[in-house]
């Protein structure tokens, strides 16, 4: 299943996959691969990504 709650908050900040990889220390190709659905990252990392983007857990990675 695609993330396309986490694609949209990042390009609502403005971020390029890369600028977001670089912020929280992963490659683009990871990025890339979560908005896609074809990772399912730890809790760490979804904690990192939330809150580079100002987002909640809920926010992100809850499904509707």
């Amino acid at each position: 299943m695609t993330n396309t709650k986490m694609k949209a908050a990042r390009v609502a900040h403005g971020l390029t996959q890369a600028e977001l990889a670089d912020l929280i220390g992963v490659t683009r190709q990871t990025i890339g691969a979560i908005e896609k659905g074809d990772y399912n990252p730890t809790i760490q990392l979804c904690r990192s990504i939330c809150r580079a983007l100002d987002q909640t857990l809920n926010d992100l990675f809850w499904e509707d």
